[in-house]
């Protein structure tokens, strides 16, 4: 009896890890691989992969690597591939900075990474590691219209270079779109001519006049309110995500299999995410085990 108890723990703990996505490169790669797949065949619209798409993705990712992962966290690797793109795709669009793609490094002298580092400190882990599926990246996130059709050739120095350019991410802007699109049309709802007489015709043109001129300084403070938001909104979201989290984690020296699972389970709290991420390098380690310890205690 004791020795089933002991069988079925043990199951149970082997199903929980698995459950827990810890993510290296070579699995990082396979996931890359089987989005641009998807891509190319046109299961990917609005910059959103569809239902057929990920459950594509989900399936034969655990052909090719045995491991039952659900669309969720195969979706939350998504979104660090995500942030990994903007990282890099900022960084390559200074000249003075060049992509590799044989090798994957981000190639410029120590003085202008320094400084570049100084205003962006998300660089910093690039410099180091470089980006080697830059390429895939660009086709997962480039504009629905592109079909992520890039074009790369490497040049004799080792230098990148691309015939359509890598864009940002657009689901940040599709809020804004959205109500934009419906200001214009409420502006042309608003904008009715009913004309009768000479005289009534010209008062009614300056009447209508000053009444179009609030309408659109109304719809011109009504988009940028719309933007301001929007902005605000992605940004709080960006600076203490669950995905840099991970990302950093992933980076750190001496974390065990344990104390992985638990700074995961210790992330799902923003209070924590914003400490971990606010933290100097050299303190985060320290921080985790205290807290993960006291959490089990």
């Amino acid at each position: 009896m004791a020795g089933q108890l002991a069988r079925s723990r043990r199951l149970e703990t082997q199903q929980q890890e698995q459950s827990r996505a810890k993510w290296t490169t070579s699995l990082t790669k396979i996931l890359a691989a089987l989005m641009v797949d998807q891509v190319h065949k046109g299961n990917k619209h609005n910059n959103l992969f569809n239902k057929k798409a990920w459950k594509y993705i989900c399936d034969e990712f655990y052909k090719k690597t045995g491991l039952k992962w659900d669309k969720e966290q195969l979706k939350n690797r998504y979104s660090v591939l995500r942030r990994q793109y903007t990282i890099v795709k900022s960084i390559l669009d200074q000249s003075d900075f060049s992509w590799d793609e044989a090798t994957g490094s981000i190639t410029a002298n120590d003085e202008i990474w320094a400084e570049y580092i100084k205003k962006h400190p998300d660089a910093e882990t690039v410099k180091t590691g470089g980006c080697s599926i830059f390429k895939e990246l660009c086709t997962i996130f480039s504009e629905p219209s592109t079909n992520g059709k890039h074009e790369y050739f490497a040049a004799s120095k080792g230098e990148h270079t691309y015939t359509t350019p890598c864009p940002e991410p657009l689901n940040t802007h599709q809020e804004e779109s959205s109500s934009e699109s419906q200001d214009e049309e409420d502006a042309n709802d608003l904008q009715t001519v009913q004309p009768t007489t000479p005289t009534a015709i010209s008062t009614r043109k300056r009447g209508r006049k000053g009444i179009d001129d609030a309408i659109a300084d109304a719809i011109f403070e009504m988009a940028s309110a719309s933007k301001m938001r929007a902005a605000a909104i992605e940004q709080q979201i960006a600076r203490f995500s669950m995905a840099d989290c991970i990302r950093d984690l992933d980076l750190m020296q001496g974390v065990d299999q344990q104390l992985y699972f638990a700074a995961l389970e210790l992330f799902d709290k923003p209070n924590a995410r914003e400490i971990f991420l606010s933290l100097k390098k050299d303190k985060r380690l320290t921080w985790l085990r205290r807290k993960c310890a006291v959490a089990s205690n």
